[in-house]
């Protein structure tokens, strides 16, 4: 750089143009530095790499977990159909409806002194009242205390059971 700096003076002093030494120390102690590339692509919109998505790093395999598996973008198709069959389509159907908590009578039977506790059971003189509203109460287990369910459903043997031993079973 310096010799060609050398080189224009000496043209420049041949053509007799008059050269001052201050302007000349200072003229060497400036380096004409080129810009580089980057500045010069600043603001615009791909930065020299072409199309957006071609420079994208991890963006072009369509981003994380199951991100870019619609129906144009089928990157990933491949792999999901090996490792996720049942992941396209639709099974099934989703009910509107609110599905009841079951409880069995031998459930109810062991723990009615929890239940008197909690306010959801009340000690009668003839037995237990008990109210269970969003509840099913199925036959599974033994009952040896004489209840009074309120309940939502019921199954037709834990009715059976519990008109057995002189309860009653209602359904709220």
């Amino acid at each position: 750089m310096q010799k060609l700096q050398r080189e224009d003076f000496q043209a420049k002093e041949q053509e007799g143009c008059q050269i001052n030494i201050y302007n000349l120390k200072s003229y060497k102690q400036k380096m004409y530095k080129k810009r580089k590339v980057r500045s010069r692509l600043r603001g615009r919109r791909t930065c020299g790499y072409g199309q957006k998505f071609k420079h994208r790093g991890k963006g072009s395999r369509a981003g994380k977990g199951m991100a870019g598996t619609g129906k144009k973008a089928g990157q990933k198709r491949t792999w999901i159909l090996k490792y996720h069959p049942d992941y396209f389509g639709k099974n099934g159907f989703t009910s509107r409806y609110k599905k009841l908590k079951t409880m069995n009578i031998g459930t109810l039977n062991d723990r009615i002194e929890t239940l008197v506790k909690k306010g959801k059971a009340k000690k009668v003189d003839k037995g237990y009242e008990i109210e269970l509203k969003g509840f099913k109460i199925l036959s599974s287990g033994k009952v040896n205390k004489k209840l009074f369910v309120k309940a939502s459903l019921f199954s037709k043997k834990a009715e059976e059971k519990i008109a057995k031993l002189g309860g009653s079973a209602t359904k709220v």
